[in-house]
């Protein structure tokens, strides 16, 4: 059996057995949205008069393509920015400077680091082999925080040698998967000391074991995403987690007699190559670096719809200007061999576009031979010819060996490679990642303020990023639909322009057929902002006949605001919405990435509806909502004078409740980055309680 074969036939068909990006791709896993609130929302059921049930009416949904296309567009900008930026550059001295600008905004967008604390290594048992011994290592790389490694040493070669951080990319097993076995052993016969290590959530450290020793939501991926998306909420990001954990491991490496600190490399694939690009721009003690099937650019991920894991979308990062070369650049001119496969979903026509502005910059430095790009013929992986041609450019930087090809490997068992008894360092009662982002959200709830009236909202429209809102939004009248059974007979839906190239379907109720713009009376509207569908939730909830109940003489609105309902988007393969890689998590990371928050965009719909509102007659406004459109409609009606009543249903109780819980079931696109440093939710709804605030089921 080839080694990448021995790994994708460890990967059984489900999530919870398997962690692989490819299978991940392939299956969008388990929904860990998991809200309740979604039952009966994505088909929903029409009832008839008699209480039977009707035949079914799908939701609609005539813009699934907006929020892509936003997104792409601003992401071009930011692309044509950079190119722009390097074609500018014509001397060695500003190749020097926008180097030294990589690093800087770099470290912005990873957020300091902790201060480092003793490793405490300890080497639990020793495979011995003909031509390298395998030392099974662990070491403390934040207090209590357990990272299991294998140590690979060459035998019969005079220290001190050269040495490479081996990163793992997405595999259910970690190190002990094939095709990273595969380079550590080839290295070590080569006269190299490898130190490879399990990543966050894979091999001998998952984060949420049950009994068993197994995790409860999903190896890998989903564990990535879920104690990823948590961290935000404190200021944390999981990258500079994993990357933290290979400075660490350098810094093991570096305790060792037998290492050279001349000549210190790092390399990994997939996951691992994300991991790989990153610590070239984090870590100056790198001497050389191949990262292997990453480095492509965040356009062509984003316009090819490839979802990736929390820690391969830094915060900022597009706001900043970075693109994954910028990582390489910042290593600059020190040697770096892409390694790309041609028939990779990562797109080669980024990788070669990012070499291409790599090489423009190595040889403004006097060091054009010291950038390098492989691209192997076949899909996926860290495969034979792409680690042939690492340790070609590793010899060739360190003169350590002439092999041109890979040794003959023999791949161990797993539990040969474990240095835990079991498997887990959970058995070791090593921390998991969450309970400290439990600690910081505590911390940061006694270290907070407290805020409130004009102070709060400005906190509020700080801490979400909001931006300006200029004139009076336009609007479209969309053609008249056959009768949806919404509770009033007709409906007039009106496509609200928030910002260019994004629309709000807003449906107002009538009594009577009406195709026009809206009337402008009464004085009061009710605008109901949805949690998924308006045109669902007019059918389906009962919150929504309760208003129009209490007030049949007021206006009534229904709304949507991007990526929900009439925009949810078809994007990142069919029908997976809710799942880990599903859309609304591609959009929310992006937006991350872009500095502006998902439920801030989604917060700036509301306020843009509520300002045409006025524009339109109304001047008194009672805000509801229900489930996820709860937190757009708290933050808009903080802001927006005209809201004189708030119904809340299904609402968030606080953010803190989400970063200190285990296991929790609300989105990322929910999320406010570093929110807890500012301002919690309860804060909004006392302040709310002067707009007659009213909460059912939160």
């Amino acid at each position: 059996m080839k080694p990448d074969e021995r790994t994708e036939n460890r990967n059984p068909p489900a999530l919870q057995h398997g962690c692989s990006r490819r299978a991940m791709l392939q299956l969008m896993g388990i929904n860990l949205a998991g809200l309740s609130l979604l039952d009966g929302l994505l088909t929903p059921r029409a009832e008839a008069a008699d209480g039977g049930v009707t035949a079914s009416i799908e939701p609609l949904n005539r813009f699934p393509r907006m929020v892509h296309e936003y997104f792409v567009e601003r992401v071009r900008q930011i692309e044509r920015a950079h190119s722009e930026a390097h074609a500018a550059l014509r001397t060695k001295a500003e190749a020097e400077a926008y180097v030294n600008t990589a690093r800087e905004k770099i470290r912005a967008a990873f957020g300091p680091f902790p201060e480092k604390t003793p490793l405490n290594p300890r080497v639990t048992g020793v495979v011995e082999r003909d031509a390298y011994r395998i030392e099974k290592v662990i070491f403390e790389s934040r207090p209590g925080f357990l990272v299991t490694a294998n140590l690979y040493l060459p035998k019969g070669r005079r220290s001190p040698l050269p040495a490479v951080v081996g990163a793992c990319g997405h595999s259910d097993n970690g190190k002990a998967s094939a095709a990273y076995q595969s380079f550590s052993q080839g290295l070590a016969r080569m006269g190299y000391v490898v130190l490879i290590y399990d990543p966050i959530g894979q091999g001998e450290r998952l984060q949420y074991p049950d009994a068993q020793l197994k995790s409860r939501i999903g190896a890998g991926v989903a564990e990535h995403l879920h104690a990823g998306n948590q961290q935000f909420l404190v200021g944390e990001f999981f990258g500079a987690w994993r990357a933290w954990d290979g400075i660490r491991a350098l810094d093991y490496l570096l305790t060792r007699p037998e290492v050279d600190p001349r000549h210190l490399g790092v390399t990994g694939n997939s996951g691992g190559g994300t991991l790989t690009t990153w610590l070239c721009g984090l870590e100056s003690r790198w001497t050389m670096a191949a990262p292997g099937c990453f480095v492509t650019t965040f356009r062509r991920n984003l316009e090819n719809e490839l979802p990736a894991d929390t820690e391969q979308c830094p915060p900022r990062a597009l706001a900043l200007g970075l693109d994954h070369e910028d990582f390489i650049a910042a290593m600059a001119p020190k040697p770096v061999i892409l390694l790309t496969k041609e028939r990779d979903y990562f797109d080669i026509r980024g990788s070669e576009a990012a070499y291409a502005r790599l090489k423009r910059l190595y040889g403004l430095l006097g060091a054009e031979d010291r950038i390098a790009l492989f691209t192997g013929p076949t899909a996926h992986g860290y495969s034979q010819e792409n680690r042939e041609a690492m340790y070609r450019w590793f010899n060739r930087v360190t003169g350590v060996s002439n092999a041109q090809t890979e040794p003959e490997l023999v791949i161990e068992p797993d539990e040969t490679l474990w240095c835990t008894p079991k498997g887990q360092v959970a058995e070791l009662q090593s921390r998991p990642i969450w309970s400290y982002t439990r600690e910081r959200s505590q911390a940061l709830a006694r270290e907070r303020p407290s805020h409130s009236g004009s102070a709060l909202s400005r906190i509020v429209a700080s801490t979400l990023k909001l931006e300006q809102r200029q004139g009076l939004p336009d609007y479209r009248i969309l053609r008249a639909l056959p009768p949806r059974r919404y509770p009033w007979p007709h409906a007039t839906t009106y496509a609200v322009e928030t910002e260019p190239g994004i629309h709000a379907l807003v449906y107002r109720l009538f009594q009577e057929r009406h195709e026009s713009r809206p009337p402008r009376d009464p004085a009061r509207a009710v605008l109901y902002v949805a949690h998924l569908s308006s045109d669902a939730e007019l059918r389906e909830e009962q919150c929504v006949r309760d208003l129009l109940a209490a007030e049949p003489d007021a206006a009534f609105y229904a709304c949507d605001v991007r990526g929900i309902g009439e925009s949810q988007p078809d994007t990142c393969g069919h029908d997976t919405f809710l799942k880990p890689y599903g859309s609304d998590y591609f959009y929310a990371i992006h937006a991350l990435m872009l500095d502006y928050p998902y439920v801030a965009q989604r917060t700036h719909d509301v306020l843009r509806v509520l300002d045409w509102l006025l524009s339109v007659g109304h001047e008194q406004v009672h805000l509801a909502a229900k489930g996820w459109g709860t937190l757009p409609a708290t933050f808009a009606a903080l802001l927006c004078d005209a809201v004189r009543q708030v119904t809340l249903k299904n609402a968030l109780a606080s953010y803190s409740e989400i970063a200190e819980a285990e296991r929790y079931q609300w989105p990322l696109a929910a999320f406010v980055p570093g929110v807890l440093a500012h301002f919690d939710l309860p804060d909004c709804y006392r302040a709310l309680a002067a707009k007659q605030l009213r909460q059912i089921d939160p």
